[in-house]
């Protein structure tokens, strides 16, 4: 009804009336300090769960601490293990993505940080002393194995 008479946004009248968010989308200082406030105190009430069930599974006979501390031995390199690949798994992950990401954020094509980067040809088409002095021991190195070649098959 306030919509319909103009009164919306601004509907004291209305009761249990939340106004819409002036800033949507956009995390206000006022916001930002009320959502850590919400995650300290959402963190102290894990904690306080988490000491509950530790205190839970605490073990009073040794032989069963024992037990425990064995098979943890024997966890813990399988552990260790699939950590490594997990870790493999996310970097390998990201680093198919960190190209795309300097792109966005205009860092790209000084990408330093990026693992195995290889920078753009900054002169396309076009070939530059250091490529022609490359390409030249390469076209050395090919015309002796060729020529090697070439003995082999007329001393045959």
């Amino acid at each position: 009804m306030c919509k319909e008479v103009g009164a919306y946004p601004k509907c004291a009248q209305c009761p249990d009336f939340v106004a819409p968010d002036s800033t949507p989308g956009v995390m206000t200082w006022d916001e930002l300090l009320e959502h850590m406030d919400n995650l300290a105190s959402w963190g102290q009430g894990e904690l306080k769960a988490w000491h509950k069930t530790a205190s839970a599974l605490q073990f009073d006979k040794k032989a069963e601490t024992a037990l425990v501390a064995l098979k943890g031995k024997q966890g813990e390199a399988a552990c260790v293990a699939a950590d490594a690949t997990r870790r493999a798994l996310v970097q390998n992950k990201l680093a198919g993505i960190c190209e795309d990401m300097c792109k966005e954020v205009g860092a790209y094509p000084k990408c330093a940080q990026c693992p195995d980067f290889v920078a753009p040809d900054s002169t396309p088409g076009v070939m530059t002393w250091d490529e022609l002095l490359e390409h030249m021991d390469n076209l050395v190195s090919w015309g002796q194995d060729e020529l090697k070649g070439w003995h082999k098959t007329a001393s045959a």
